[in-house]
């Protein structure tokens, strides 16, 4: 394994400020990416010439590709290094926005969305690479902005994409992502420095990686699919099946192979466990209450007698607060973590969320009820996504941060997937008899209610979680190996 040698302050002062922002814009270059399309899915079904349902596949496709990836990409860039592996991430993110302007192919959009979803390797190891270059005392702060830029990024591209939408069409969307990627991608070329730390005493483990995309991809397809199929048909159940048959056998896999694309043994440890644990519970409760809160501020008041009739643009805009509150939780919890340790923001990031949508359960009849509580669900999305890299950063050596960060980031991905599926079986199993027919069914108000009490009630088990976790155990850092500063603060 290869050592960097120390950098003199002058170099750490340089590093911090041209490695985190380019790091921060990769970031935000594919959560903007990913969420974009959400509000235009009905339009881009009428533009294409699909079926309502067959729309959600450049969702699923995306999601899919996102979760294989990031792993991959997280263990390849602990292998061989994580600037090239971010730069491959980036180049899948803008090859996929350049193919998605120049097609009008539904097949061909699908394919595209699969090439974006190479960008879910930024987050894995742009955490690896704040951990290599910052200097010690900037690393949890860097994590933070990294991490807290999934939010926000979420947040914007949902505003983007109606002020877009109004003033030019639907390509404009990929316009952004290509030219946002662009831009990512020159910066980490040009700021991010080379590799200091490459595990060149690992090996590759295909056969896990084969395993990991099978059970990853069939249980996707499953949740993603579940509404549209029926929960207990026999596809369902039969990609669910095997989906827990793949998972066995790659972890019987990863515990016999001398070099396994996840240690099992890590993933174990209370530490990375509980985390990944919060990380599904937070990415359910996020991902559904943004599906929640859009379609329900896009109602048709006349017609439901609730609701807020919002254009597209309208409706991001009321989630543009989720998006502020990410920028404010970066900072409140770096320093949270520096003081107390990573389990109160944690804590508090799962209470925020809970408390958020209790307060929509009860009020939502006026449109600063859902900026208030879009404001402070992005601050309980900020706090808890800069809490759980610090808390695996901590239980994990340097050479195995790019696949622990990864599985945490595809646990979210997965947690993203189930909540908006089971936040769309809420809303359309109480759907309104209308006097006239309509191309879609509206929910009753009590399916809204049910939807936002069942995310408050994830994101309290989420808020729970962390008091599982009661020291971290830290592996013992290889040979010439400082360690993980991270390790000054823990949950006790």
């Amino acid at each position: 394994m290869s050592e960097a040698p120390q950098p003199t302050a002058t170099a750490e002062k340089q590093s911090s400020s041209r490695v985190l922002p380019a790091l921060v814009l990769a970031m935000l270059a594919f959560s903007v990416v990913q969420t974009a399309v959400v509000p235009i899915l009905p339009s881009l079904a009428q533009e294409l010439n699909v079926h309502g349902s067959t729309i959600t596949w450049l969702m699923t496709a995306n999601l899919l590709s996102a979760a294989v990836l990031t792993p991959l990409l997280g263990r390849f860039g602990d292998l061989r290094g994580r600037k090239p592996m971010l730069l491959i991430s980036l180049g899948g993110l803008v090859l996929g926005s350049g193919l998605a302007v120049s097609t009008h192919s539904f097949t061909w959009l699908v394919v595209a969305r699969v090439l974006q979803g190479a960008g879910g390797g930024v987050l894995p190891l742009a955490i690896s690479i704040v951990r290599d270059e910052l200097p010690k005392q900037k690393v949890t702060g860097g994590v933070a902005a990294i991490s807290a830029s999934m939010g926000v990024g979420s947040g914007l591209g949902l505003v983007a994409t109606g002020l877009l939408l109004e003033h030019w069409n639907y390509k404009s969307i990929f316009w952004m992502g290509l030219i946002f990627g662009l831009i990512a991608l020159a910066l980490v070329a040009l700021r991010v420095p080379k590799d200091p730390v490459v595990d060149k005493a690992g090996g590759a483990d295909p056969l896990g990686a084969i395993t990991l995309a099978g059970w990853l991809s069939a249980l996707l397809i499953a949740v993603s699919q579940g509404n549209e199929w029926g929960w207990t048909s026999n596809k369902t159940l039969g990609l669910f099946a095997v989906a827990a048959v793949i998972a066995l056998v790659w972890g019987i896999i990863e515990t016999r192979v001398s070099h396994p694309l996840v240690d099992m043994k890590m993933m174990a440890r209370p530490a990375v466990a509980f985390t990944n644990i919060s990380g599904l519970l937070i990415g359910f409760g996020m991902y559904g209450s943004f599906l929640v809160i859009s379609n329900f501020t896009q109602t048709p008041e006349k017609l439901a007698h609730y609701g807020f009739t919002a254009t597209v643009l309208h409706a991001g805009i009321m989630l543009l607060p989720s998006a502020l509150g990410s920028m404010v939780a970066a900072p409140v919890g770096a320093l949270l973590i520096a003081r107390r340790g990573p389990r109160l923001p944690l804590v508090l990031g799962g209470v925020f969320g809970s408390a958020s949508m209790v307060f929509l359960a009860l009020q939502h009849s006026q449109q600063w009820n859902i900026y208030a509580a879009s404001a402070v669900f992005g601050l309980g999305v900020g706090m808890a996504y800069a809490a759980m890299p610090a808390y695996i950063n901590g239980a994990v050596p340097v050479e195995q941060s790019g696949i622990a960060n990864g599985m945490n980031a595809v646990l979210r991905t997965v947690g993203g997937a189930i909540g908006t599926a089971v936040m769309g079986a809420i809303l359309t199993g109480d759907t309104m008899k209308l006097p006239i027919p309509l191309p879609v069914q509206i929910p009753t108000l009590d399916a809204y209610k049910h939807a936002y009490w069942v995310a408050a009630a994830v994101c309290l088990v989420a808020a729970a979680v962390p008091f599982a976790i009661r020291q971290i155990r830290p592996a013992a850092p290889a040979a010439g190996q400082a360690t993980s500063p991270e390790l000054a603060k823990t949950g006790a």
